[in-house]
């Protein structure tokens, strides 16, 4: 209880810091922004997802290296449990292009910075928009990895979700372009969408799995592609799961009775 609620005490400072040095990184890339410097705006995005977790104290262990081939692009399909997977993802794999919603590309600056970072907006699946988004993401896969988090939306019980088939689309349309699984540790304890709060005392991880061949995966269905990626995300899921129940108990413990 004591450690509960010292941490939502810490949370708050934490929070300004971090919204405070992301204003100073957003203010200080919009001339690069404007004159649309591709490369520096990306690096120092990149440079803001690997201090971003150093403000809260934290570090992210990185397992799996070996696995992601600088020379080769990967359709990246990770779990999505926390406001801080894509930091994460960020932080540690170099040349990605997201797929996401559309309506992140409504707010004006971050609608340029997004178009400047090879985002592709996730449009009204009609048989136009998805053929043209398939047709984006397959070029950009010719040079950059394309990340997508299948379950659509963050977990709300820490469980991974059903997945959307987007990622599977893009498999079996594209060539050569292989599955690289990434299971995300520690991020639904750390800050879930449920809660404000940050669990300091979380231990971040990210898991680099062996990539999934294209060849052996489309000869399959679309519920065997799904359940073989999943079964692969949740391979490494459970590493923290004893933190985390450690923590729900102290939680529910600390609940007033009703």
């Amino acid at each position: 209880m004591v450690r509960i609620t010292i941490f939502k005490i810490l949370s708050v400072p934490v929070f300004g810091i971090m919204y405070l040095y992301t204003a100073i990184m957003v203010f200080s890339g919009l001339p690069f922004v404007y004159l649309r410097q591709k490369s520096i705006v990306k690096s120092m995005i990149r440079f803001w997802a690997k201090t971003i977790f150093r403000i809260a104290g934290k570090s992210v262990h990185i397992t799996g290296r070996e696995n992601l081939h600088k020379d080769l692009h990967y359709v990246l399909v990770a779990n999505h449990s926390s406001l801080f997977d894509i930091v994460a993802i960020v932080s540690v794999i170099p040349g990605i292009a997201w797929f996401g919603h559309e309506r992140l590309l409504r707010i004006p600056i971050f609608r340029r910075v997004l178009l400047l970072t090879d985002y592709v907006p996730m449009r009204k699946a009609t048989v136009k928009n998805t053929r043209e988004m398939v047709d984006r993401l397959i070029e950009k896969s010719k040079t950059l990895n394309i990340a997508i988090f299948p379950e659509g939306t963050r977990t709300l019980s820490g469980k991974i979700n059903d997945f959307y088939r987007g990622f599977i689309l893009l498999l079996r349309s594209s060539e050569g372009i292989d599955v690289l699984p990434v299971t995300l540790n520690g991020f639904y304890q750390f800050k879930p969408k449920s809660r404000y709060w940050i669990d300091f005392g979380s231990k971040l991880e990210v898991i680099i799995h062996e990539p999934l061949q294209r060849d052996k995966l489309i000869a399959r269905t679309d519920r065997e592609i799904a359940d073989i990626v999943r079964s692969t995300l949740e391979s490494k899921a459970s590493h923290f799961k004893s933190s985390f129940n450690k923590l729900n108990s102290e939680i529910q413990n600390n609940e007033p009775a009703r």
